[in-house]
């Protein structure tokens, strides 16, 4: 499942990046990899002039292990997937499902590159890329990675739009150890384009994705919760749950809004204070879930940052909207 198809042919899907690019950042690489081992093998060749020529050999194989296959992989695991190259090219490393990389996932890459890339003169690695339909390289299809364009062009960065704050916490105690990275990303890839999609072909796929995050978490989904909501609230205890491992428990996850429906509360899980039920245009009837099939996704108020939702008396709320409505 790490790539979705809708009925309408479209791919929800990470943007890999390319041959040329990823060949540059890797140049870049060795570059200041072999600029450091030389200016190290400098300064021990000085340092180590009255040892034997046995134990000098020993000390010149054991820097270029640490400086040329260890340094790319303490900078990769540091950085999260963005060393100097990468940064300069505009790349990053990430999971499968789009999370960030960790130590394991950098030494497998780091121990497959030696032979693809140093051994082969990255014969090996270009030949995996050209044959992969997400130009992955060994290194990436062992280590569960994928690396993608960190700089896309304004206004083409997917938005996942924050869970509705009557869902804080609900999630808490799910276990999420047997879900695959794989549904992880489709899950992400449908919340930032569901509203591209056809209403009725994003209710399906809702209902779907749904279906396979409850049967893996072994929890069904509580009634009356639409599928959509269930997803993006799913999603962001998963997130908060990364930060706090990443950064403790002090880390706050929020929706990607600055507002009070979304920022800071996913971190500590403590609910929001009530809001009040957003009023319905009269000319439109929508139901408890979102988006309902049927119905147009242009009657719903946008979900994007800094949207505003139409009030009972109406004036725009001047709280960012999460896109998704309470259950009557």
């Amino acid at each position: 499942m790490s790539e979705l198809v809708t009925g309408e042919a479209v791919a929800l899907e990470l943007r890999p990046a390319r041959l040329p690019s990823r060949a540059l950042a890797v140049l870049l690489d060795l570059a200041a990899a072999v600029a450091v081992y030389v200016a190290v093998t400098i300064a021990l060749v000085a340092a180590t002039a009255s040892l034997d020529e046995a134990a000098q050999t020993a000390i010149s194989i054991a820097m270029f292990v640490l400086v040329l296959v260890g340094g790319p992989i303490v900078v990769e695991t540091l950085s999260q997937g963005r060393s100097l190259g990468k940064m300069a090219c505009g790349l990053r490393v990430v999971r499968d499902d789009g999370g960030p990389i960790r130590f394991r996932h950098a030494l497998v890459r780091g121990l497959i590159g030696v032979i693809e890339i140093l051994m082969t003169f990255g014969v090996v690695a270009c030949i995996a890329s050209l044959v992969s339909a997400r130009g992955r390289r060994l290194g990436d299809v062992f280590a569960g990675t994928l690396v993608v364009r960190e700089r896309v062009p304004a206004g083409q960065a997917g938005f996942v739009p924050p869970p509705p704050p009557w869902l804080a916490g609900r999630f808490s105690g799910l276990d999420l150890s047997a879900v695959p990275d794989g549904l992880w990303l489709a899950v992400r890839q449908y919340l930032t384009r569901m509203r591209q999609l056809d209403p009725q072909v994003g209710w399906s796929m809702a209902e779907r994705l749904a279906g396979d995050l409850a049967e893996r978490t072994g929890t069904p989904v509580p009634p009356g919760v639409p599928p959509a909501a269930y997803l993006a609230a799913v999603l962001q205890e998963r997130q908060a749950r990364e930060a706090r491992r990443a950064f403790g428990n002090g880390a706050a996850v929020g929706g990607g809004q600055a507002g009070p429906a979304g920022a800071g509360w996913a971190g500590n899980h403590a609910p929001p204070p009530a809001q009040p039920p957003v009023a319905v245009p009269p000319a439109v009837h929508r139901p408890s879930g979102y988006p309902s099939p049927g119905h147009s996704s242009a009657a719903y108020p946008p979900a994007g940052p800094g949207a505003a939702s139409p009030r009972a008396d109406g004036a725009a709320d001047e709280r960012p909207s999460t896109g998704f409505v309470p259950p009557a």
